[in-house]
């Protein structure tokens, strides 16, 4: 049986505004690095990539103008992106949670069945996430894992109390992986789990997509 799922958006589509322009103490800590997670280092080099692949799929879009200047923030919104995914990857960790590679492609044949099609998919990832085609599976990976680590935590996404539960346990990895942006992009805050005063709310901003069924005997 397939059951519809509210599971929360990465990277909201929202216009950003306000992003703070800090002193330049500490930015030179590490140098190169756009932020380190647990230990591990986020290259501007690779930020920058994934933001260029974006604006390129922008600027082939018939809506070019409107895509580009409604994201003005976009290497913050990926920056914040790719952290976040660090943290539910945590935080699934910890609660014993994994994606299969099926799980991940099931997800995509729900959502663009659900946008009416695969190239409809691609052009909503785009306008709504801020995420270019060679993403969206990284992305609808957080649609798989989010659910998921709700049911091992015993709760669901689709109440209040399930979301304060999955919050608790996605501040608690965001604690635990010491995260440190450069100042160039912000300060990362673990209890609301967003990049300074960037908003990309995860649970407030939902989906729909249906969940595929889950594998029996996994």
């Amino acid at each position: 049986m397939h059951r519809r799922r509210r599971t929360a958006l990465s990277v909201s589509a929202a216009l950003l505004v306000g992003v703070p322009l800090l002193s330049a103490c500490g930015s030179e800590a590490h140098p190169g690095a756009a932020a380190l997670v647990g230990g591990d280092r986020i290259e501007v080099s690779t930020l920058q990539a994934q933001v260029a692949d974006v604006r390129s799929a922008q600027e082939s879009s018939a809506q070019s103008a409107e895509l580009v200047k409604g994201s003005g923030q976009l290497s913050r919104a990926t920056l914040h992106g790719i952290i976040f995914g660090r943290i539910l990857d945590r935080a699934s960790k910890d609660a014993g949670v994994t994606v299969s590679r099926k799980e991940i492609q099931e997800m995509r044949l729900a959502a663009a069945a659900q946008s009416g099609g695969d190239k409809q998919l691609q052009e909503m990832m785009l306008q709504q996430r801020w995420v270019a085609p060679g993403q969206i599976e990284s992305n609808l990976r957080r649609e798989v894992q989010l659910p998921k680590l709700a049911q091992a935590l015993g709760t669901d996404l689709s109440s209040p109390d399930g979301q304060k539960v999955v919050g608790q346990a996605l501040a608690k990895a965001s604690k635990a992986l010491d995260i440190d942006v450069n100042p160039r992009f912000g300060v990362w805050d673990d209890e609301q789990i967003q990049l300074g005063n960037y908003k990309a709310p995860w649970i407030t901003q939902v989906t729909e997509f249906e969940q595929p069924a889950p594998e029996t005997g996994a």
